[in-house]
């Protein structure tokens, strides 16, 4: 068993991450509000830098790298999100980035990973190994391995939004039953767990439910051949020790929504909220319009994990849900 993330590493985290990351707001809505039953405060990480939570750890790992460590840089592997955080950090501390990332990964991602100074290599999803990639690369230039998730200082980066979530709806007099959180690998689900110290339902697509088996078995559950999805960002097929391990100690539960209920999702903060959410970053809100968690009469925390979307996928969520 491997050390959990606890709520002084996301303490300590928040500390570093102070005056870089922005801290995000508490928002409400009475459309939403009325739809669930329950009292929901938002928490947009779409408005985070490079539009999603990966940020927060990002920059706390790479600002934990000694700086006579610093020089060879770093190397990352992701879809986007975590791809766009790194090489953020990286400029912002001086320090040269390489990303690996799949061919298929969303146009607006890669553009945004090489505008912040990123060297982007591809690689091929279904064939080849990334972390082998990575791996190669950082010997190879003595940089180091900024993981997206199996990370300590990655997980109590993101766990900063949870510890901010719950500070900021103590100041406004109340407390939160639970929370929703979107989750691929389990970095923000277990890092919101440690830094929030709520229960937490960690939120994954259809059949890439490898976090729901894990948990509710035991033992970590890998998926195989899940077919396509639109939340590319929670393409996940196993969960690491350490996300494990962090979720079972902070008795997280975890759960699915289809397709559907995340591209409704979708279309309901872009209508309902004014807010642009990627697919992957809008099913911890589908969880709570999907009717399936009995959250009526209780106040509830839901993250919004992103929001980098291509226009042609968030035209088909509005086109899903129009459809009903």
């Amino acid at each position: 068993m491997t050390s959990p993330v606890v709520h002084n590493d996301i303490v300590t985290a928040a500390a570093r991450i102070a005056g870089v990351a922005v801290h995000t707001p508490l928002l409400r809505s009475d459309a939403l509000d009325a739809a669930t039953g329950a009292r929901i405060y938002l928490k947009p990480e779409n408005l985070q830098r490079t539009g999603s939570f990966k940020f927060r750890g990002a920059y706390n790992r790479l600002s934990a790298i000694p700086a006579e460590q610093r020089g060879g840089g770093v190397v990352a592997f992701s879809s986007g999100n975590h791809a766009q955080g790194v090489a953020l950090a990286a400029k912002l501390l001086g320090m040269p980035a390489v990303i690996v990332m799949p061919a298929d990964a969303p146009v607006i991602k890669v553009e945004r990973t090489r505008s912040h100074g990123a060297e982007v290599i591809f690689y091929d999803r279904l064939t080849e190994d990334r972390d082998a990639i990575a791996t190669a690369i950082a010997a190879s230039r003595g940089a180091v391995v900024v993981p997206p998730f199996n990370d300590p200082h990655v997980i109590a980066g993101q766990g900063t939004a949870g510890l901010e979530a719950v500070a900021d709806l103590l100041a406004l007099g109340a407390t939160a039953d639970l929370a929703f959180v979107c989750c691929g690998g389990g970095g923000l689900a277990s890092g919101f767990a440690a830094g929030s110290q709520l229960p937490v339902i960690a939120v994954e697509p259809e059949g890439y439910d490898d976090v729901v088996r894990s948990l509710a078995g035991g033992v970590i559950v890998p998926v195989e051949n899940p077919g396509p999805t639109r939340c590319d960002a929670l393409q996940t097929l196993r969960m690491a020790p350490l996300t494990f391990d962090t979720l079972r100690a902070h008795r997280a539960t975890a759960m699915t929504v289809s397709e559907p209920e995340a591209a409704r999702a979708v279309a309901f903060a872009f209508r309902e909220l004014k807010l642009v959410v990627e697919p992957g970053g809008a099913v911890a809100l589908a969880a709570a319009l999907s009717g399936r968690v009995d959250i009526a009469g209780k106040t509830v925390i839901v993250i919004l994990s992103g929001g980098n979307v291509d226009a042609t996928v968030f035209a088909e969520c509005l086109a899903v849900a129009d459809l009903g």
